[in-house]
């Protein structure tokens, strides 16, 4: 187990000391136990960026589209859309045709709640073209995600409480929402009722979870794709320490264990996933933040590297980016690093295809930036290169268009 071969020698590093991890040579050939590997591919040089927004007041807020260099990590901004009032969450249909982008609004067109755009995307260059607008279902939406068959828009409503399923018709616009709201409070001052903050399937398309914040509860729901329903599980799917605020659930490649990361009290808890019942048992659960930093923090995002190897997550306050090794047995977290994030307010990160590069969006600071991967090691290094965007908040890689 990696635990057990990680040396206590300290080397130094920009940020913080990181330890020397040997084995990890290791596990870039073995990865979690049970993780299938797939085919080797050509990896693109370059990929597309779509970036999600949020300037406060605006009635139109933009989506950005940029060209990434795979290899130097440099942005060229391609074009602007106007996405409605803050766009500031997206997703992109598996075939590429459409994009959708959440207003993250309290009104949207008059009524109250906020609102899902649908646009079309140019097969040329990438370039949006507004198709159609509907409501969420609640207010302040922060989350969108398809199901696998791209049949079904799965959206948080953060204001609202609750969860919506939107269909999604042959021609990429979406039907009206049916929702579920969720009830109950937490100990903390951000607990005041019922937040939900991420909706998304499971690998096998079989469930759904929502992770809500106000009440300390990933609430799991049975996903009928076909039929375009949600129904409830009777018992949480996962109850979390009393004040953990989760935030957002990501899966392992491997589809038996996820990770959840905890916006309140800044923690990453590894869970045991069990995919008969739609249920999750706790592994570990460890901090976010490096030893001895007392200052103050939200946790927000949170992915494993393409290859299963490592986890990062972003820190908002301490302003870093932490890295993880995963403990290729058990599925556990090491800490490895941890990287100043280049900017200020990390909301949302994304690593590309092939692992080579993860791209930060630091919302308060205004700028977008670029970090080389080691894919031996999982380190991040500063490329140096970095875009102005205006209160960026969501960052979508996608295979350049080109032909």
């Amino acid at each position: 187990m990696l635990n057990s071969l990680v040396f206590a020698l300290r080397l130094p590093y920009p940020s913080r000391s990181f330890y020397l991890l040997p084995a990890l040579l290791g596990l870039a050939t073995v990865g979690l136990a049970g993780c299938d590997r797939p085919a080797t591919t050509t990896i693109p040089q370059d990929y597309l960026l779509y970036v999600g927004t949020n300037v406060a007041g605006a009635q139109d807020s933009t989506i950005f589209l940029y060209r990434v260099n795979a290899a130097t990590g440099a942005f060229t901004r391609l074009s602007a859309q106007l996405g409605g009032a803050q766009p500031t969450y997206l997703t992109i249909a598996p075939s590429r045709r459409f994009l959708y982008a959440v207003s993250e609004t309290l009104t949207f067109n008059g009524a109250p709640g906020g609102g899902v755009s649908t646009f079309a995307v140019d097969p040329r260059t990438g370039a949006l073209k507004l198709l159609a607008q509907q409501p969420s279902g609640g207010g302040a939406p922060c989350y969108i995600a398809l199901d696998h068959t791209g049949k079904n828009a799965l959206v948080a409503n953060y204001a609202g409480g609750n969860v919506s399923l939107l269909p999604v018709a042959a021609d990429g616009r979406l039907g009206p929402p049916t929702t579920d709201q969720h009830t109950g409070t937490g100990p903390h001052k951000n607990q005041d009722r019922s937040h939900a903050h991420c909706l998304l399937p499971d690998p096998a398309n079989q469930f759904a979870f929502a992770v809500n914040l106000g009440t300390d509860q990933v609430v799991g729901y049975r996903l009928d794709a076909a039929a375009g329903r949600l129904a409830r599980l009777p018992a949480p799917a996962f109850v979390a320490k009393p004040g953990a605020g989760p935030r957002h659930l990501t899966f392992h490649p491997n589809g038996h264990t996820a990770y959840l990361i905890n916006e309140l009290n800044s923690t990453l808890t590894t869970l045991a996933y069990d995919a008969a019942t739609g249920h999750f048992r706790e592994l570990q659960t460890v901090s976010a933040l490096p030893t001895g930093y007392a200052g103050e923090n939200a946790c927000a995002d949170v992915h494993v590297s393409p290859n299963g190897l490592f986890l990062y997550a972003s820190n908002r306050g301490h302003n870093s980016i932490a890295v993880f090794a995963i403990d290729s047995s058990s599925g556990t977290l090491v800490p490895i690093q941890d990287v100043d994030c280049q900017g200020k307010t990390p909301r949302n990160f994304t690593l590309d295809a092939g692992g080579r590069l993860l791209l930060v969006a630091n919302q308060n600071s205004g700028n977008i930036v670029s970090f080389r991967v080691d894919p031996l090691t999982g380190l991040l290094t500063p490329t140096g290169q970095s875009a102005a965007v205006p209160s960026p908040m969501f960052l979508g890689v996608v295979e350049d268009f080109r032909k």
